[in-house]
């Protein structure tokens, strides 16, 4: 697709319509009508001691956030038994700050030992920060099939986000999951002040890295966060936002997560059109909708997912 057209859709210059037509069309051919879903665990939040402007778990940040060290074994294994018995595909474990402790690895690889046994029907992930080869090969033995970490924007506006964490070290961090072998999921947030150049920037770096999974998240504003009164995005926008994704991914999974209720409203049964995967159920520090909305949605479409009724 040529890059003009994708940057008159994002600037909204140009019908969307047309365009999404096609992005499902690419869609169906390369994932059919299925519907991947994921659901996640906030295993460890808050005082995060990184000043992303987004994110309510900052400790430079006065939010409500919830603070607390990680769950205990038998709290995890609940939340993941609960995302196996709805149906979900995917279950991630995530936790706050820029890595892991050493001995809450530790503690969580045991916990994936144990759901694998348990639910082995259940693909586990985990979003711990930026691990080093061998933390990340822990983890693989354990029985993690895939690591999450994002970039969160286009390397030229990170600065912007964030001035305590490198974007280099996120990229590294991707490129290590990859070496690890584990599948790779890398995404990042948008509505930030990005410019659509910057979102067309991001695109291209995707491509160039090559996940297996892009989590698209879109902001939604955080009272005590500096963002929180951003206001950048619109239904229409974060749909083009997929769309051009899509275009630039035709062959990867797709899956939108956080700010999808908040930002794309009553446009959002159109999601499963462009995307291929949803997180479901709570996110980290805001509530998503009930997997029965989600799932009846799904099927409305002429799709299907794991998730039960």
């Amino acid at each position: 697709m040529d890059r003009e057209i994708l940057l008159s859709l994002l600037t909204g210059e140009i019908p969307l319509w047309p365009y999404l037509e096609e992005a499902r069309r690419l869609r169906e051919e390369h994932f059919g009508p299925r519907v991947e879903t994921c659901a996640i665990v906030n295993a460890k939040s808050g005082r995060c001691p990184s000043d992303c402007r987004f994110c309510a778990q900052s400790a430079h940040w006065k939010t409500r956030a919830p603070e607390y060290s990680l769950l205990s074994e038998d709290e995890l294994l609940r939340a993941a038994e609960a995302a196996a018995c709805a149906g979900v595909d995917r279950f991630s474990f995530v936790t706050s700050g820029v890595k892991i402790l050493p001995k809450e690895l530790e503690r969580l690889a045991k916990v994936i030992e144990h759901v694998r046994r348990e639910f082995p029907e259940l693909k586990l992930c985990a979003s711990l920060g930026q691990l080093s080869l061998s933390e990340l090969e822990v983890l693989r033995e354990a029985g993690l099939s895939r690591y999450h970490h994002n970039l969160e924007t286009a390397e030229s506006f990170y600065p912007q986000v964030s001035r305590h964490q490198r974007w280099r070290d996120r990229y590294e961090t991707a490129l290590r999951v990859k070496e690890a072998g584990l599948s790779l999921c890398c995404g990042g947030i948008f509505g930030l002040g990005e410019s659509e150049e910057q979102v067309l920037e991001f695109a291209e770096t995707l491509v160039e890295l090559s996940p297996d999974s892009v989590p698209v998240n879109f902001l939604h504003p955080i009272p005590g966060t500096p963002l929180e009164g951003a206001r950048y995005l619109t239904p229409l926008k974060c749909l083009a936002i997929l769309v051009v994704l899509r275009f630039k991914l035709p062959r990867t999974q797709i899956r939108v997560c956080g700010g999808r209720e908040y930002n794309l409203r009553e446009l959002q049964v159109f999601v499963p059109l462009v995307c291929d995967a949803l997180m479901v159920g709570n996110y980290l520090t805001t509530r998503g909708r009930r997997l029965s909305d989600d799932r009846q949605m799904i099927l409305d479409l002429g799709y299907t997912s794991g998730l039960k009724a």
